[in-house]
């Protein structure tokens, strides 16, 4: 692609999230579920004629897709790269030029998805932790790829993560995503995927059913003291006295 055929590219990508309501559908779509026209709709605050033409204008830019199951038609993002997209966009929305104070939901700030990986305060604790620990080495470059020690690799394994799974799929295995309300680096890439999948297949986090937020539960909060050696602050906001039940991350057509 030469350099004008990019910047025409970018333009069109651009000029599909630049509108309030489009911007609210993309965000709403972040936690990896795929959602009706109609539920996208009532989260833009617009008509169902209106929706449709922005879900029109989304899915030429690439950035969403459509999914038909019988008569219903769900819609996703195309890709984790849409997702990460969109937290830089957070991030730089915010402001550089200022003392950063968060204006985030405190039990979004906490936990939260980012499209397949884990977000928020916990997040970053857990990636700075995983640093620390010398299970990951650190990126020459800052969006470079993670190494994985062979004890990090131990280590993950004992967690109840398939880390050679992870390393065979067509991503990137383990890389930095910066973090929005907190403004430093979260784990992503398959690893990150993985974390965030046992995490909620041994009920140490659930998920909410109508966010993103992801609230840790006892029993997680014991699991990241005694097995990865975390000790998360007891006034955290997040920690939910039992588990509810999750929806589909994913709907398949």
């Amino acid at each position: 692609m030469d350099a004008l055929s990019q910047e025409t590219a970018i333009s069109r990508v651009a000029g599909a999230i630049a509108e309030p309501a489009r911007t609210r559908m993309l965000c709403s779509l972040m936690d990896g579920r795929a959602r009706t026209s109609t539920e996208l709709a009532a989260i833009a605050e617009v008509s169902a004629s209106t929706a449709s033409a922005h879900l029109g204008r989304l899915q030429e830019g690439r950035l969403i897709r459509c999914h038909t199951q019988g008569r219903h038609r769900y819609f996703s993002l195309v890709d984790v790269q849409v997702a990460q997209a969109l937290e830089a966009l957070m991030v730089i929305s915010q402001g550089t030029q200022v003392p950063f104070v968060p204006n985030t939901p405190a039990r979004l700030r906490f936990a939260r998805t980012c499209y397949d990986h884990m977000a928020g305060t916990l997040a970053v604790q857990l990636h700075d932790h995983f640093v620390e620990a010398g299970w990951l080495g650190v990126p020459a470059e800052q969006d470079g790829e993670y190494q994985l020690a062979l004890c990090g690799e131990a280590a993950f394994a004992q967690l109840g993560i398939d880390v050679a799974q992870a390393k065979a799929q067509r991503r990137r295995f383990a890389c930095p995503c910066l973090d929005w309300s907190m403004r430093r680096p979260h784990l992503a890439g398959a690893l990150g995927a993985a974390l965030l999948h046992t995490a909620l297949r041994q009920g140490w986090l659930v998920q909410d059913l109508d966010s993103r937020a992801l609230a840790l539960t006892p029993q997680g909060r014991r699991a990241l003291h005694t097995r990865i050696g975390l000790k998360v602050a007891s006034s955290e906001p997040d920690v939910i006295s039992s588990p509810r039940p999750s929806a589909d991350r994913t709907t398949r057509a």
